[in-house]
């Protein structure tokens, strides 16, 4: 996509509010949390169907979603059993869309992954060191080395002890031909809020983007601040979903303070572009 061409849904005249946007960093499922208070983990669990309904209010076209049932509860999810579920029930729920998940102790995510990233529904991997409880620095170059091979788009949660941006963008570096969403801007152990776009700034073959996704995105000026350092070209716009409420991280975009052209390339262009989804449009609407 050249700087001149836009998606459909997207002209420059049409308020930002009403902009079909594309959420690259979402889930359904059940939030099984082993310190949750029940009722808490009601609030967060919600089906694909829900998680549809939720982004058409929003003005979401496409959701990309993993199955909360490959990621929790953390250290003993079934990233298998995940990927087989999200593979019956995405293609059956007009708006969403697929990450497999690889978890690379278990090698049978490889294999499914090589089978679902060929289908339509799929755009890429989903991978989640912290739940599956792995250093990234311990399997990333092999995860890279098969992205690489089947050209595919890797989304990683970042921010925490196995998964420091840090360690992420050498691997990066390292295979350019891939690109890699670090999730979370803001995510952190500790209060320093700039590791995903720190991370960017050290990336040397222009192939690592990061998401507003999660309830650091709320922080004020972070948003603006992120795309003041890396430009608006290298973030996405994502809600983590249903774990946060859609609308709210809809309208943080919407409001932020930024100009029009930036705020379509987080809400919608990005997206569009770098998971190649006219091809998918053009399959759904056949």
């Amino acid at each position: 996509m050249t700087d001149h061409e836009t998606s459909p849904g997207v002209r420059d005249e049409t308020p930002i509010c009403q902009i079909q946007a594309i959420d690259v960093h979402a889930h359904y499922g059940d939030c099984v949390v082993a310190d949750n208070e029940p009722l808490t983990s009601e609030f967060l669990t919600a089906s694909a169907e829900e998680v549809a309904r939720r982004a058409r209010q929003a003005q979401i076209e496409w959701t990309v979603v993993s199955p909360l049932l490959g990621l929790f509860p953390r250290g003993n999810a079934d990233a298998a059993a995940g990927n087989r579920e999200a593979a019956r029930l995405v293609p059956d729920c007009p708006g969403l869309l697929q990450w497999v998940i690889i978890d690379p102790t278990r090698e049978e995510t490889y294999a499914q992954a090589e089978t679902m990233l060929a289908t339509p529904h799929c755009v890429g991997i989903k991978i989640h060191p912290e739940e599956h409880v792995y250093p990234f620095a311990d399997h990333g170059h092999q995860i890279f080395e098969f992205a690489a091979r089947h050209q595919a788009v890797i989304l990683t949660h970042s921010g925490h002890q196995h998964s420091l941006p840090a360690d992420i963008v050498p691997v990066a570096n390292a295979f350019p031909e891939v690109r890699v969403i670090l999730a979370h801007i803001g995510c952190s152990d500790t209060s320093d809020r700039t590791l995903q776009v720190r991370a960017i700034q050290q990336s040397t073959q222009g192939n690592v983007y990061a998401d507003t996704s999660s309830a650091m995105s709320i922080t004020p000026r972070l948003i603006e601040w992120a795309v003041d350092e890396i430009g608006a070209e290298r973030v996405l716009f994502g809600t983590d979903t249903p774990l946060y409420a859609t609308s709210m991280q809809r309208a943080r975009i919407d409001l932020a303070d930024l100009d029009d052209h930036s705020k379509r390339l987080i809400l919608r262009e990005n997206a569009w572009s770098l998971l190649n989804l006219s091809a998918i449009s053009e399959t759904a609407s056949s």
